[in-house]
């Protein structure tokens, strides 16, 4: 069983625990409804508490978390590790590796090959990624051990990707149109006004009249927001040819979440994660003589 400590400080004195959890510890409202259901799973001071236990300063919070029932299958299958300690895992996912099992894809994705890896130290635990990559994205995947973790690092994690899209593309921009599933489609998205919020901030690094190398960052995480997005300003990715990007210099698009940036929500530390550029991508850029530097 996981476990979670936290020490009461000075401003918290007096204050109520579930209060301190949601305020404080960023604990989310479902997972304190599991907490109350597990034996001991809400502690000070090594005795049993509950939601309306009184804090004082220093008091030692402790949260038994519960064990996960749901979990994937294991399978030998190679992967990076990028970082991990006893809280999350980050791995550098490469392209044509799917994040779940889906139809045509049944084993052999992500979360077959982090069980293997769990189970190799006898961690039995459910795959919970922060956020997801599209099968052909290459780059960092965190994946938290527990909810704790995944709710504290949801929309708290900066992350960079590099991308290479068609057409010469100069200065730096922000997409902001809505997404949505695409008319008749259960894959393709497509910029709507009916669509969710999505924002993509894009800078242009280097290019010539025929391709961009860019650095993008996005405030939202829609399915496929950066590849709908720079279609629709007319500048597919390369490689992208359900977008309008075409397959002659790559074979899948050309986009790699290269760094991702966070507060570590247990340890209070900065952390930056940084994946290595693929062969494929680097490839493509010398093609195009763009450096990577």
């Amino acid at each position: 069983m996981h476990t979670l400590t936290f020490i009461v400080p000075a401003e918290y004195d007096g204050c109520r625990l579930k209060g301190f959890l949601r305020g404080k510890c960023c604990v989310s409202a479902r997972l304190l409804v599991k907490l109350k259901r597990v034996e001991n799973g809400l502690c000070v001071n090594e005795e049993h508490a509950t939601a309306i236990t009184i804090l004082h300063s220093g008091d030692k919070v402790t949260l038994h978390l519960p064990e996960d029932e749901e979990t994937p299958i294991a399978q030998e299958v190679p992967i990076s590790i990028l970082y991990e300690d006893d809280y999350l895992l980050a791995v550098n996912k490469p392209a044509g590796m799917a994040m779940y099992p889906v139809p045509g894809s049944d084993f052999g994705t992500l979360s077959n090959a982090v069980a293997f890896h769990w189970s190799k130290k006898g961690e039995i635990l459910r795959f919970r990624p922060v956020y997801r990559l599209d099968k052909n994205t290459s780059g960092v995947v965190i994946i938290a051990k527990n909810s704790y973790i995944a709710a504290a690092l949801s929309h708290n994690i900066q992350k960079e990707y590099i991308a290479v899209c068609e057409g010469a593309l100069q200065g730096c921009g922000t997409v902001s149109t809505l997404i949505t599933l695409a008319p008749g489609s259960k894959i393709k998205r497509a910029v709507s006004s009916n669509g969710e919020t999505a924002v993509t901030h894009w800078e242009s690094m280097e290019g010539n009249n025929e391709f961009t190398f860019l650095k993008i960052r996005i405030e939202t995480g829609r399915t496929h927001q950066i590849r709908v997005h720079l279609s629709s300003i007319f500048h597919p990715l390369a490689g992208d040819d359900l977008y309008g990007g075409h397959l002659d210099k790559i074979k899948r698009q050309a986009l790699h979440c290269q760094s991702a940036l966070f507060i570590h929500p247990v340890t209070g530390k900065t952390v930056l994660l940084q994946a290595p550029v693929p062969e494929d991508f680097v490839l493509l850029l010398k093609e195009l003589d763009v450096s990577i530097a």
